[in-house]
C-alpha cells in the first residue's frame, strides 16, 4: 500500500496500527498506576494540567517541568473508572519511562504515593479515522462485559479504551482482543503512515519537537495547561509568560521547497537565525515539516530557509486533542 493510500485511509475511515506496552514496536507505549491517599492532591502538583477535575474515566494531557519551567516529558494522565479512592494511569512514550519516573521519585517525600508499573502484559492496538468509533460500536456486544467508551472498564483482566484523541483509541487487551479487532476488517497501516499524519496533523513528539529547550508556551499545545488549578512544579515560569501574552518562538507546521532536510537543521531569516526544522515527511511530492520559528519573523512574513531550500509556515489546521 502506498503512503497515499494509507494516509486516505485514516482521513476518511478507520485504520489500525500495533502498540505495545512491556516490548518493542514501532511505538511503544508505558504505564504508570499512581495510588495512594495522597495521589490526587500530590500529582496534581506534579503535572501542567487539572488532575483534580477529572471525573472517573477521564484523562487529559500534560507536560512534566522543572522548577525553572523546562519540559521534562509529555504524558495522559487518566483517572481510573474505580470506586473508592481516586487512582490514576499514567501514560507515556516507552522511552520516556525511566525519566520521568526518577522525575516523579524525587518528589515523593512524606506523600502515601505509591508508582507501579501497569499494563506490562497488554497488548495494544491504535484505532484511528472518523469511522474508528463505528468499528468500536461493533466492539460494545463484545466481550462480555462490554467495552465502555465513557468509563474504560479496565479492571485489569477485560479491555481498556483509551480515548486519546479526535478520531483515536487504544484498545489494550490479550492477544485474542487484538486478533478479534484485526477480524473486523480495518486496515492495519504502517509506521510511517503514522508519522506522516502525525506532522500533517501538526502533533509535536516528545524527544523530537519537544525538548528540554523549550519552555511549555513555546510548543503551542496550551491544552496540556491550565492556569487557575494552584501551585505545581514549574508554575511560576508559565504564569509568567502566560501574563507576559507571548512567548518569542513558537512551533509551527511548513512545507518545504527544496531537498529533504537533515533533521534538526536550523532556520535562517534573511542570514540571521530563526528557528529550526524538527520534523519532516514526503507526502505526495510535498515535503511537509514540523519545527520552530521566531513570532516576529512569522509576524511580518518574513522569508524562512534551511540549508536545502525554503520553508513556508502552513496554515493548515491542527488536530484539535480533547483533554
Amino acid at each position: 500500500m502506498s503512503l497515499e493510500f494509507q494516509l486516505d485511509v485514516i482521513r476518511t475511515s478507520a485504520a489500525i496500527f500495533p502498540l505495545s506496552a512491556g516490548g518493542t514496536s514501532d511505538i511503544a507505549r508505558a504505564f504508570l498506576r499512581i495510588t495512594g491517599s495522597d495521589a490526587t492532591r500530590w500529582l496534581n502538583g506534579m503535572v501542567t494540567n487539572n488532575i483534580a477535575a477529572l471525573a472517573p474515566g477521564e484523562g487529559n494531557y500534560n507536560f512534566l517541568l522543572n522548577a525553572q519551567g523546562r519540559i521534562q516529558g509529555d504524558c495522559t494522565v487518566y483517572r481510573e473508572p474505580r470506586d473508592g479512592p481516586a487512582t490514576y494511569l499514567l501514560e507515556t512514550d516507552k522511552s520516556q519511562l525511566e525519566t520521568i519516573q526518577t522525575h516523579l521519585d524525587k518528589f515523593i517525600i512524606m506523600d502515601d504515593v505509591e508508582l507501579t508499573a501497569a499494563l506490562t502484559d497488554k497488548v495494544g492496538l491504535l484505532l484511528i479515522g472518523p469511522g474508528a468509533l463505528g468499528t468500536l460500536d461493533v466492539g460494545l456486544i463484545w466481550p462480555t462485559p462490554p467495552i465502555s467508551l465513557s468509563h474504560a472498564p479496565e479492571i485489569y483482566g477485560q479491555p481498556l479504551v483509551l480515548s486519546v484523541s479526535k478520531d483515536q483509541y487504544e484498545i489494550w487487551g490479550d492477544e485474542t482482543t487484538a486478533t478479534w479487532l484485526r477480524s473486523l476488517g480495518d486496515i492495519e497501516v504502517s509506521a510511517e503512515a503514522i508519522e506522516a499524519f502525525r506532522i500533517l496533523s501538526a502533533v509535536p513528539k516528545f524527544g523530537i519537537d519537544i525538548t528540554e529547550k523549550y519552555l511549555p508556551q513555546e510548543t503551542a499545545q496550551t491544552h496540556a495547561l491550565h492556569f487557575s488549578k494552584g501551585c505545581y512544579l514549574g508554575q511560576e515560569i508559565v504564569e509568567r509568560i502566560h501574563s507576559r501574552g507571548q512567548v518569542h518562538r513558537t512551533f509551527t507546521q511548513f512545507t518545504l521547497t527544496g531537498e529533504m532536510p537533515t533533521l534538526p537543521t536550523p532556520l535562517e531569516s534573511n542570514g540571521k537565525p530563526a528557528g529550526e526544522l524538527t520534523s519532516a515527511a514526503l507526502i505526495d511530492g510535498t515535503i511537509h515539516a514540523l519545527g520552530y520559528a521566531r513570532r516576529e519573523i512569522l509576524e511580518m512574513h518574513q522569508p524562512l530557509t534551511y540549508s536545502g531550500g525554503n520553508a513556508t509556515p502552513s496554515t493548515a489546521p491542527k488536530l484539535t486533542t480533547k483533554n
